[in-house]
């Protein structure tokens, strides 16, 4: 028995775990952030890889069952190698989930028009993940990328409100609507991004959906368990929580307590 790790690479997983908590209020879970080596959005592939292989290992060695990558850029560079190639000679019994599929599994219920826009780290974006994987259960739907660099550093730094920040907000979000004019739904494919949602709906206006991943998630994985009994047998239920991170714990609680609304308490690894 052990609890359900989440993993990011920062804080932006914070807000996936605060809805799974509220969808799963009984059960227990371990957050780990790579703090320190943050961010992944601009890395290699191999090394994003490498680096959420480490988490995930840690997560396991902490009693984890099932680990939820609650990170665009781990879920688009390193999920896919870990379930297909490490999972079954390692850790057969153990499970690893993305935040990407569940999204692209709900988009075509959001969507009228079939354009949709998708903001997120420069990772994400070239990693063509979303459009990829929403080929697989909406290929008629027409996807509209954009990366948007500055938006990680702006939110973690508390600068996303500043005039400067504004603007850069609304210059990313207004080059995704330039490229169609039947955008009628974004996704936020960033976990960081649930902080500013208000501000790009304002943005985008009253006609366009902006969704971001927290509810989809928790929705997913709520139904997950429900049709994977043998894994939900083995999480533990105190409805307790630990943190982990990369970072010195003092940097960390300060940044997670921003996120998550609440005072945090995390311990130091190294990965």
């Amino acid at each position: 028995m052990g609890p359900i790790g989440i993993f990011d690479s920062g804080y932006g997983g914070l807000t996936v775990l605060g809805k799974i908590r509220k969808a799963l209020p009984n059960y227990d879970f371990l957050y780990l952030g790579d703090n320190a080596r943050a961010p992944y959005g601009n890395r290699s592939f191999d090394v994003v890889h490498e680096f959420t292989w480490q988490a995930v290992q840690f997560l396991f060695s902490q009693g984890c069952p099932l680990i939820i990558l609650a990170c665009n850029t781990a879920s688009a560079k390193a999920l896919r190698t870990i379930q297909q190639t490490q999972l079954p000679i390692h850790f057969p019994d153990k499970r690893v989930l993305g935040v990407i599929r569940p999204s692209t599994e709900s988009i075509s219920e959001w969507t009228k028009t079939n354009h949709v826009g998708v903001l997120g780290t420069q990772g994400t974006i070239q990693s063509n993940s979303y459009a990829i994987e929403l080929e697989k259960f909406a290929p008629e739907v027409k996807l509209f990328q954009h990366a948007c660099s500055m938006w990680v550093p702006l939110i973690e730094n508390n600068y996303h409100e500043s005039p400067a920040g504004k603007e850069i907000i609304s210059d990313d979000v207004n080059q995704l609507l330039t490229m169609s004019e039947k955008i009628d739904t974004i996704v936020l494919a960033c976990t960081h991004y649930p902080l500013i949602e208000n501000q790009i709906s304002k943005i985008a206006g009253p006609t366009i959906q902006v969704f971001s991943q927290g509810e989809i998630v928790a929705k997913k994985l709520v139904a997950y368990l429900q049709n994977h009994q043998e894994i939900d047998a083995n999480i533990s239920k105190d409805a307790s929580i630990s943190y982990f991170t990369t970072e010195h714990p003092s940097v960390f609680n300060d940044k997670a307590s921003m996120f998550l609304g609440e005072s945090v308490a995390a311990s130091h690894v190294h990965l």
